[in-house]
C-alpha cells in the first residue's frame, strides 16, 4: 500500500492542507505530480483517485485550496480577494515549501484554468501541464453551457428558465431540473461516487470561494472569474501540455480549443462516452492516458 502524509504548510497568516502519496516502489527519474483541484472551492477528495497514479512510481500531492476542504477558511474576505494570482502566489508557496525542484502539473476544470495561469509564469520546475476540462475564459464556457442547455428537453429548460426568472434558484423543482444538466455533461455517475459528493457537500457547507468567484451554478458565472480569459496568453506557455477533455463535458470543445490550438505543441484526448469528470467515469483509461503522456516527459 503506498504511504499517505498530510500535513498543513504555513501560506501568510493561514494554512494549505497537502496530502502526499508516496510510491510503494518509487520510479527512478518519476517527478512528482501537483494536482489542481476544481470550483473553485471544490477541495481534494473528488479528485483522490489519481493517487493511483502513484502505482506508477511517483509522488502525487493533492492540496485543499484557500479556502475550501481542510485548508484555512475566509468566509468574511471581501470578493476582491480572491484572484487567480492569490492562487498562483499559493502553488508557489505550497512548491517552496515541499522543496519541488521539478514537477508535473495536471489541474481539472478550475484547477485546469489556474494550471494554465501558473504555467503562463514559466516556473523554473514545472516540466510537463495536463489540462482536463477546462476552458480557455469564461464567456467561452458560458456560450457553451447555454448551447448545452438547449438540448435538454423542453420541460427542463423551461423549468431552469421560470426559476431563474423569478429568482427561486434554491427551489427544489429548480435543482432536480438542474441535475439532468449535471447527470448529462457534469458527472453521468448516479448515484453520484462518494468522493466527487463529499467535495459538493464541503463546498456547499462553505460556499464562499464558489459563489465569490464562480456564483450560484455552472449556469451563471457572475463571480469575479467573470471576465477571465486566458486565450490571448496560452502562447507563452513553454511546456509539453496535454488536453483533454469528454465527448459530453460541460466544457465543450469551444471553450478548450483555444488551449489545443495556442499552446506550442499541445497535444489532446477526447474521452468517448464522458462528461467533465472522466476520471471518476472511466478512471484506469483516464489515469493510463495521462500516465502515459507524463512519462514521456520525466529524466
Amino acid at each position: 500500500m503506498p504511504n499517505v502524509i498530510t500535513q498543513s504548510i504555513p501560506f501568510g497568516e493561514w494554512e494549505t492542507w497537502v496530502r502526499i502519496t508516496e510510491p510503494d516502489l518509487p520510479r527512478p527519474g518519476a517527478l512528482p505530480l501537483v494536482v489542481l483541484h476544481g470550483g473553485p472551492g471544490m477541495a481534494h477528495n473528488y479528485l483522490r483517485n489519481l493517487e493511483a497514479l502513484s502505482d506508477t512510481g511517483r509522488r502525487v500531492i493533492h492540496y485543499d485550496q484557500l479556502g475550501c476542504g481542510n485548508s484555512t477558511h475566509l468566509p468574511d474576505a471581501p470578493a476582491e480577494f480572491w484572484t487567480p494570482q492569490l492562487f498562483v502566489d499559493e502553488f508557489s508557496n505550497l512548491v517552496e515549501h515541499l522543496g519541488l525542484t521539478e514537477y508535473h502539473l495536471l489541474g481539472q476544470s478550475w484547477g485546469g484554468m489556474l494550471g494554465a495561469e501558473i504555467a503562463t509564469r514559466r516556473p523554473e520546475g514545472l516540466r510537463a501541464l495536463a489540462i482536463c476540462n477546462s476552458p480557455a475564459s469564461m464567456q467561452l464556457w458560458v456560450e457553451g453551457a447555454a448551447e448545452l442547455r438547449a438540448k435538454l428537453p423542453g420541460d427542463v429548460e423551461a423549468t431552469l428558465s421560470a426559476h431563474e426568472a423569478s429568482g427561486t434558484t434554491s427551489d427544489p423543482e429548480y435543482l432536480r431540473a438542474a441535475e439532468v444538466f449535471y447527470e448529462r455533461h457534469v458527472c453521468k455517475i448516479v448515484p453520484t461516487p462518494d468522493d466527487f459528493r463529499e467535495s459538493e457537500e464541503q463546498m456547499e457547507a462553505e460556499p464562499t470561494v464558489y459563489h465569490t468567484m464562480n456564483g450560484p451554478n455552472e449556469f451563471h458565472v457572475v463571480g469575479t472569474l467573470r471576465d477571465w480569459s486566458i486565450v490571448d496568453r496560452v502562447h507563452s506557455i513553454d511546456v509539453p501540455t496535454l488536453v483533454v477533455a469528454g465527448e459530453e463535458d460541460e466544457a465543450t470543445p469551444a471553450t478548450w480549443r483555444p488551449f489545443a490550438e495556442g499552446i506550442p505543441g499541445a497535444v489532446t484526448h477526447v474521452f468517448p462516452d464522458a462528461s467533465h469528470c472522466v476520471h471518476l467515469e472511466h478512471p484506469e483509461e483516464f489515469r493510463r492516458v495521462i500516465a502515459d503522456f507524463l512519462a514521456r516527459h520525466d529524466h
